[in-house]
């Protein structure tokens, strides 16, 4: 897949109002021809749901918005499941995604394990290309 095929459709999974700034304005130096954002409501299964599905709703719409400041004809597309990867990995055979493109958030190295490093799950599991969009600032 040629770089150009593989920023035909991007998938940018987002968090946070803030999160979602960040990661556009990381994502717009590449020039994605399409773009939906999305964002994973994790659902309890079985157990009382970490926060109301409301509340969620509402911190994606704002992401969503943010995203739209970057790129105006995004699209979104919400999810609902108990495991974050697997949500994004839903949603972007759902949309018909070329590539996902993230950025990677911070934690301490405990946080990550306890949360099971969502990163290295998402890069190492993916069923398609991911971008990892370098933090404001960052080096190589």
């Amino acid at each position: 897949m040629a770089t150009n095929d593989m920023l035909e459709h991007v998938l940018v999974p987002v968090a946070t109002e803030a999160d979602a700034t960040e990661t556009a304005r990381a994502l717009r130096e590449y020039s994605p021809a399409q773009v939906t954002v999305t964002h994973v409501v994790e659902k309890g299964g079985g157990v009382p749901d970490k926060t109301p599905v409301e509340q969620s709703e509402a911190v994606a719409a704002d992401a969503y918005d943010a995203v739209r400041e970057w790129f105006p004809d995004a699209e979104e597309h919400t999810t609902y499941e108990t495991d974050v990867v697997r949500g994004i990995f839903a949603a972007a055979r759902e949309v018909e995604a070329t590539a996902i493109a993230f950025q990677p958030r911070g934690g301490n190295r405990l946080a990550k394990f306890l949360a099971g490093d969502l990163t290295q799950k998402l890069v190492t599991n993916a069923p398609l290309p991911v971008l990892v969009l370098p933090q404001e600032g960052g080096r190589y």
